[in-house]
């Protein structure tokens, strides 16, 4: 499979540099930033939010939790989760993990970017498929977004060590 027309098509009106990246088939931003050697805070991974019966695609570095207290303030929504695959598919026509997070792709769905990302230089981001991304610098993948940037993620904490006959990662 190859980078969807449509999502070529949005980065080429807007006049936003990318670089497409082929790679194995992936299916989470841990497994995306082993395969492409990147940083955590480099992947930009995903989430499809339903806030009131509202869709809502929060992107968040993969180094960060999303805080659905946070976001569900900012939203001003009286309910906020993470939605179930079903409706991903039926929103979107896709499985989760391969959704392309850019307002207008999808009619009626938000997109609102952590705030984590400004530390990063570039940016990897799914290309709508599992063994294709997009690799761009933060702020061309600020503006190929369009949405809204806000503080609705938390750093992740570091994996303690457990002490034993060998150092191993809890």
């Amino acid at each position: 499979m190859s980078i969807p027309a449509k999502v070529i098509k949005h980065l080429e009106k807007l006049k936003i540099k990318y670089k497409p990246v082929k790679h194995r088939t992936v299916y989470t931003a841990y497994d995306a930033a082993a395969t492409m050697r990147a940083k955590l805070g480099e992947i930009a991974k995903t989430l499809h939010i339903v806030a009131d019966k509202k869709h809502i695609l929060a992107v968040v570095p993969a180094s960060h939790m999303l805080d659905l207290g946070k976001l569900k303030k900012l939203l001003k929504a009286k309910r906020a989760e993470i939605a179930q695959e079903k409706y991903m598919i039926k929103v979107f026509g896709s499985k989760k993990g391969s959704v392309v997070p850019f307002v207008g792709l999808y009619k009626d769905v938000g997109v609102w970017v952590d705030r984590g990302f400004s530390r990063a230089k570039r940016v990897l981001i799914g290309g709508g498929t599992f063994q294709d991304s997009l690799e761009m610098k933060v702020k061309d993948f600020l503006r190929a977004a369009g949405g809204i940037l806000a503080n609705f993620a938390v750093k992740k904490p570091a994996a303690k060590k457990v002490k034993g006959k060998k150092d191993r990662v809890k």
